[in-house]
């Protein structure tokens, strides 16, 4: 068993899921929480919690996960959770254009409230190839135009789940100062250096 880094070397986040309700949020959590699918999940109501945590390059990187909820009547509780967050995961469905439009609006917000958050836009159900509408170098296009991460994946596969939080605690601890690490705790937006430019596929 591999036994557990010391403190000095683990790092701890504050990271949020957006996006349109019925994209995946919750799926993608719990396959990165728990690797499991469920065929049928009720919606998020409000936020959820979860802890996950990898590591990169000899780091233990831990994410404070909210799940929020996409239905509109939740819409302003969103704001709660992803100010000051050092990531967001913004999620839409490949087989719904909407859903990408959607996910520009969740994007736009977080460049207007929460700047210094590090954007990762991903596109769910890529195992739906036969009912997309959405094509990746329509979202990757986008992405490198607003200096996001970008990748898509599938959480009822599994498929390229994982390398959505690893690229992020790339960028993240690449990013942080040697004194908000020291500092411990959850590290949020406003400790961290301006995020390098240049986004590109985490998992690629």
């Amino acid at each position: 068993m591999a036994l557990a880094l010391p403190p000095s070397q683990q790092k701890k986040y504050k990271l949020v899921l957006l996006g349109e309700s019925g994209v995946g949020k919750s799926s993608l959590v719990l396959r990165l929480v728990k690797d499991e699918w469920m065929e049928s999940q009720h919606s998020t109501v409000g936020a959820s919690f979860f802890r996950c945590s990898c590591t990169v390059d000899d780091q233990t990187v831990n994410f404070d996960i909210w799940d929020t909820a996409g239905q509109e009547r939740y819409k302003s509780l969103a704001s709660m959770y992803y100010r000051g967050a050092a990531a967001a995961v913004v999620v839409y469905d490949i087989t719904s254009s909407d859903s990408l439009e959607r996910a520009k609006y969740w994007i736009r917000e977080l460049m207007a409230n929460s700047p210094e958050t590090i954007v990762a836009l991903v596109g769910n159900k890529c195992d739906l190839e036969n009912l997309r509408k959405v094509y990746p170098e329509e979202a990757e296009t986008y992405a490198k135009e607003m200096n996001l991460l970008f990748s898509e994946a599938s959480a009822k596969e599994g498929t390229k789940v994982m390398p959505i939080l690893t690229g992020l605690a790339r960028k993240l601890t690449a990013n942080t100062t040697a004194t908000a690490v020291k500092d411990g705790g959850v590290i949020g937006a406003n400790q961290r250096k301006q995020p390098k430019k240049g986004g590109g596929c985490p998992c690629s």
